[in-house]
């Protein structure tokens, strides 16, 4: 009952964790917008939580395009009250070699995954200023904490929401009139979404895109309920569902050179297999 009738906006809500957390957060009772590209999609979401007994709407939103941010965020607040949090969650990535990646995929990952969050963060941060509440999350990765090869494009924008993630939480709780905001930043591991199949449609010729194996692998529903539970809990912070994955990340990050090992060896075991698999065919 904690979050019954406190509106949540959702970027990505067409699939996904953007889906799941729409599904998790209306099951609490909170009324949901989603937004993304795909109006169709946000739609039959958005009908089949109303008839659940929900109240969802969906709005059409290029998180591309910073005035459709401000636009969905604005419009949200319209039909369901004044918004308790905000889920900058929309985003993808692709495989390339750094040496290969040219400005324009840069920067449309930047824009998308980067400042497509901070375009919708910002609108509602307005909204929380002036009703003095309200919760931020952004859907960071766990590669935010390390340079991931080949994906260094998605990791680096994954760590650029991370950094300002972090920086505006403890700027939250540094004033006293907005301490009661939150910021919160999700770092799933592997998640059974579109993902992996959008990675390999943006990758010309790549070579290790792969699913996560299962055994490292969750369900978008295990995110989303990580992330009521922590929208009920009115907390800040860092969101994680994998402790071993949070406590690798941080042994990597206290040995760099050993990460480097690792990484150099698992990039070469995949691409050995695929040379493997291709020699077959």
């Amino acid at each position: 009952m904690i979050l019954l009738g406190k509106p949540i906006a959702i970027t990505g809500g067409s699939s996904g964790i953007g889906a799941a957390s729409a599904l998790a957060c209306a099951r609490s009772g909170m009324p949901v917008a989603l937004g993304a590209r795909r109006l169709d999609k946000l739609q039959a979401l958005a009908d089949q939580i109303n008839r659940a007994g929900g109240k969802a709407i969906a709005i059409a939103c290029d998180v591309g395009d910073e005035s459709q941010c401000r636009d969905f965020v604005n419009r949200a607040a319209e039909a369901l009250g004044p918004l308790h949090a905000v889920f900058a969650n929309a985003g993808y990535g692709f495989e390339k070699p750094v040496s290969a990646l040219d400005d324009a995929e840069l920067e449309r990952i930047f824009r998308i995954n980067f400042w497509g969050s901070l375009w919708t963060i910002r609108p509602a941060l307005e909204q929380f200023k002036k009703s003095g509440t309200g919760h931020v999350i952004w859907c960071s990765s766990c590669v935010a904490k390390i340079g991931l090869p080949f994906y260094a494009p998605y990791s680096a924008s994954k760590a650029m929401q991370d950094h300002f993630g972090r920086s505006l939480r403890l700027e939250l709780a540094a004033d006293p009139a907005t301490r009661n905001i939150m910021c919160s930043t999700v770092h799933p591991i592997g998640t059974d979404t579109e993902f992996f199949d959008i990675a390999a449609a943006q990758s010309a010729g790549a070579r290790l895109i792969n699913r996560t194996p299962s055994f490292f692998t969750q369900s978008p529903n295990t995110v989303a309920t990580a992330i009521v539970r922590r929208l009920a809990a009115h907390k800040g912070g860092e969101i994680w569902t994998s402790f071993p994955t949070r406590l690798a990340l941080a042994g990597a990050a206290a040995f760099p050179g050993l990460a480097d090992v690792v990484l150099t060896q698992m990039v070469k075991k995949r691409l050995e297999r695929r040379s493997q698999t291709e020699s077959t065919h």
